[in-house]
């Protein structure tokens, strides 16, 4: 979507705020002995109080409200009624709609205290998303938000799943540019345009660099050799006067 009148941006900035409330109130609950399950009904009652609709329920008929991937899953874990335990990694994926408008946001948590490699890890995530929305600038192309990216988990000594992507948003879950990858692709690069509506999404990996699909067409999706990866994920409006980061909050912001 290329956002364009006072009633595309405040659209957006609405469900912006939504899914941003959604996440960081999931985030904050996170804690050993709370289930996922419990977790997606708690952004359902907030999606419903908001007037918003679950987007990977209601575009996709997904088996939750949200996607909250625990440990080894890397993406589209299902909530289930299983306790977290102290030390598990939790990510939390909030996309909805609103008033016609889609909104895409997640972070991962740790449940209880982290250790140092959480710590890292998480940091790390969090300063490649910062670089790849700063990358992203009218005139430039998707590739350098996935050069950007890469760079950083690089330059920590990690690496980026391949195969997994950020997104052009807007009226819908998943618009134009369809893949916006983590590393520098020029092939299916495509360029940014003032105005332009994107989900930037990291997925730093400690080891494999691919996700596989279950064999029983499940919806989680795991590494190869199960490494760990953490997720950090805004929806953006590019601007050649400064990005406008819609799902950023005091919770979670650059």
């Amino acid at each position: 979507m290329i956002a364009k009148t006072t009633k595309e941006i405040n659209g957006l900035i609405e469900i912006g705020r939504v899914v941003a409330l959604v996440r960081d109130t999931l985030a904050q609950a996170v804690r050993p002995g709370i289930t996922t399950l419990e977790l997606d009904k708690m952004a359902k009652d907030l999606l419903d109080q908001e007037g918003a609709l679950s987007a990977p329920k209601s575009s996709y008929d997904f088996p939750g409200y949200t996607c909250i991937s625990v440990n080894e899953v890397a993406c589209h874990g299902i909530p289930v009624n299983i306790p977290l335990k102290a030390g598990d990694w939790v990510n939390i994926d909030v996309s909805a709609s609103k008033n016609g408008f889609f909104a895409d946001t997640g972070m991962t948590v740790i449940a209880g205290d982290m250790d140092l490699k959480q710590e890292d890890m998480l940091r790390v995530s969090r300063e490649a998303l910062k670089a790849g929305i700063n990358a992203a600038k009218p005139g430039k192309s998707t590739a350098a938000i996935g050069k950007a990216i890469f760079k950083t988990a690089v330059t920590n000594n990690y690496t980026v799943l391949r195969n997994l992507t950020g997104h052009g948003i807007g009226t819908s879950l998943h618009e134009d540019p369809h893949y916006i990858f983590n590393y520098h692709e020029r092939r299916e690069s495509s360029l940014l345009h003032e105005g332009q509506v994107v989900a930037i999404e990291t997925f730093i990996s400690d080891g494999d660099e691919w996700v596989v699909d279950n064999p029983d067409g499940a919806w989680p999706m795991v590494t190869e050799n199960h490494s760990q990866v953490v997720q950090f994920e805004h929806t953006v409006i590019v601007s050649k006067s400064g990005n406008r980061i819609v799902t950023a909050s005091d919770y979670f912001h650059f």
